[in-house]
């Protein structure tokens, strides 16, 4: 597609979401093919794109085949995929598995399907990789908070009365009989944080089995690709800069057949007497975490991205970056309070860091 510039209309597009979906965006990627946004041919191959309004973003899915039709076919399936998964796992929806698994804390076990089983099971893992730095059931904090809405600073008393509610332990997963139960009431499961790389994968799969033969799955911050561009270059992406403007990046990264996730303290904030509070809380303090700016961690799997990204940021820079480089298959690139930035060994020859102005 010659004379389209891709990079104006890839900042208009994330100025948009910026703007009008703040409260919702997690950690957000500049991301670009150079076909543009809505998808075209290239040689053999057709790539097409699209974008709809899923999980409280914008949702972002690319697919390439042989085949316009088949790239809009997998396309089409993709989407229904994410909309299968948020009816089953959205907590903003009241008739939700987890929504039900929530209204019965403390009362009953509630049957749901493998994919709550399988991604509540995923949780508790990477809850136990960070040492608790990621938490399924923190979401009574969170709600005391309230940063995605207008933001409020509860008390440290108020927030420590919260505390019995936020035990892992009374996570009951039971994977035989399909149940969950929530074993205080006022507990409450929110897999937020690790949801959006869990429908990234399903979704990549899904667009496979459609016929796609590359393609991208991007869920706010949360990615999945799978395949090459038709050129046979890897897809390209930007790590958002925390501290500039949205579209300003760290670096940029080429990934093939990987997921990659950024948890950052600068999407859902606000900012009193000069102090920012941000979303992702410290399950022992129960305030923001404060030893970083933003983490990115690059794995096989969108889910272990998603729920790692979140568990290091809490962890902080040292703890986390021992972690990374103990995972097999996992990278990443972590900023700490001070705008430090460090580099997990695997990606030193793969990162393309941003000259400074």
């Amino acid at each position: 597609m010659t004379g389209f510039d891709w990079q104006q209309a890839l900042r208009q597009t994330m100025s948009w979401v910026t703007t009008n979906m703040r409260p919702c965006v997690k950690g957000l990627f500049t991301w670009a093919v150079v076909w543009g946004l809505m998808g075209c041919s290239v040689g053999p191959l057709q790539v097409v794109k699209r974008s709809q309004m899923h999980m409280g973003t914008l949702v972002f899915l690319t697919a390439v085949a042989p085949d316009e039709q088949v790239a809009r076919d997998a396309i089409r399936e993709g989407f229904a995929e994410i909309h299968r998964l948020e009816e089953i796992l959205s907590t903003w929806i009241p008739d939700s598995e987890l929504s039900r698994v929530n209204a019965a804390a403390g009362s009953h076990p509630i049957r749901v399907s493998a994919e709550t089983i399988d991604v509540l099971e995923q949780a508790v893992a990477v809850a136990q990789m960070t040492e608790g730095g990621f938490n399924v059931v923190i979401g009574p904090a969170v709600e005391a908070w309230n940063i995605s809405r207008e933001g409020r600073i509860p008390t440290q008393h108020a927030l420590d009365t919260l505390r019995p509610l936020l035990d892992l332990s009374d996570l009951h997963i039971h994977s035989a009989s399909g149940t969950v139960y929530l074993a205080r009431s006022g507990m409450r499961v929110d897999v937020g944080g690790i949801a959006k790389g869990y429908a990234a994968d399903l979704t990549a799969r899904v667009m496979q089995e459609a016929g796609a033969t590359a393609g991208v799955v991007a869920i706010s911050g949360d990615i999945k690709t799978f395949g090459r561009q038709p050129d046979h270059r890897p897809f390209v992406f930007g790590i958002q800069h925390p501290r500039r403007p949205t579209g300003i990046t760290i670096g940029h990264l080429e990934l093939e057949d990987m997921a990659v996730s950024t948890a950052g303290d600068y999407q859902r904030y606000v900012i009193q007497d000069g102090i920012r509070y941000h979303h992702i809380l410290d399950p022992q303090t129960l305030q923001p975490s404060r030893l970083a700016q933003s983490v990115t961690v690059v794995a096989g799997t969108g889910v272990l991205a998603d729920g790692l990204d979140t568990g290091i940021f809490v962890m902080g820079p040292e703890k986390g970056m021992a972690l990374i480089e103990r995972l097999p298959g996992v990278e990443g690139v972590i900023i700490d309070a001070d705008g430090n930035v460090s580099v997990s060994s695997g990606l030193h020859h793969r990162l393309k860091l941003t000259p400074r102005p």
